[in-house]
């Protein structure tokens, strides 16, 4: 049974930063993508990263967030800095895979249950 569980999200204040944490047991997958939604919004693309350590990222993340891997231990990360009001949202990983970038959340075969990150101005 595949598993992915997030942790580290929380209430930031607006300019501060927080870390992600997701953990993946069951097998190992190569494409590994951040995704999040706020409420009334649909689900946005954040990052990806696949075992080789490439990364993409969505605009409005780009320069702010870092996405990262420990492929020995299966986990992987997501530091945001400079957060603003507009992050807030349930941020939840994703897994596939296949090793090629894949940013629409139908592509993912593995979720997580989601984190709260709420941002207060």
């Amino acid at each position: 049974q595949v598993q992915l569980v997030e942790s580290g999200g929380g209430l930031v204040q607006a300019g501060g930063s927080l870390r992600l944490s997701c953990a993946v047991s069951g097998r190992t997958l190569i494409g590994m993508a951040w995704f999040r939604q706020a409420p009334g919004k649909e689900r946005e693309f954040v990052a990806w990263i696949n075992r080789d350590l490439v990364t993409k990222y969505g605009d409005l993340v780009k320069g702010r967030f870092t996405i990262s891997r420990d492929n020995a231990n299966n986990t992987i990360f997501l530091q945001m800095n400079s957060l603003n009001p507009e992050d807030t949202a349930v941020y939840t990983c994703a897994g596939r895979t296949g090793s090629m970038f894949r940013s629409a959340a139908y592509e993912y075969t593995y979720w997580g249950q989601g984190t709260q990150v709420s941002v207060s101005s």
